[in-house]
């Protein structure tokens, strides 16, 4: 009996199949946890380029209404890859939406009555 043990040790050299398929089924387990992860930063990003874009529109209209005391005519810059810019303005007011083409289904909007964050910028609210 012990010899046939020390055979059957000494032949084996490889995984078996049953622990070839918990690896892979444990590789599985950890890509679709990634994946999904991924998949919630890159929206994230997405409405991060959109709120920094309308960010900067805000300290354009400030500064045009330090030099010309009225946002009339302030135009839209061109926004972050794939941010659309849609800008409405007045003598005394403005405001603005942001969209982008890969999430559809949030809209961040700003203006000048927007409550001021830290650097008393107006802050945008997406939705």
């Amino acid at each position: 009996m012990e010899r046939r043990m020390l055979a059957m040790g000494k032949a084996r050299k490889g995984f078996t199949l049953m622990e070839l398929l918990v690896i892979v089924v444990i590789v599985g387990i950890l890509a679709a946890l990634a994946i999904a992860k991924f998949g919630n930063s890159k929206k994230h990003a997405y409405i991060t380029a959109m709120k920094t874009d309308l960010r900067n529109l805000a300290t354009t209209a400030e500064t045009k209404f330090a030099g010309d005391n009225s946002y009339a005519g302030l135009l839209a810059p061109s926004g972050s890859v794939g941010v659309l810019i849609t800008v409405t303005s007045t003598a005394s007011q403005w405001s603005a939406t942001a969209t982008h083409g890969n999430v559809p289904d949030v809209v961040c909007m700003i203006s000048s009555e927007s409550p001021p964050g830290p650097d008393r910028r107006p802050l945008p609210d997406c939705q």
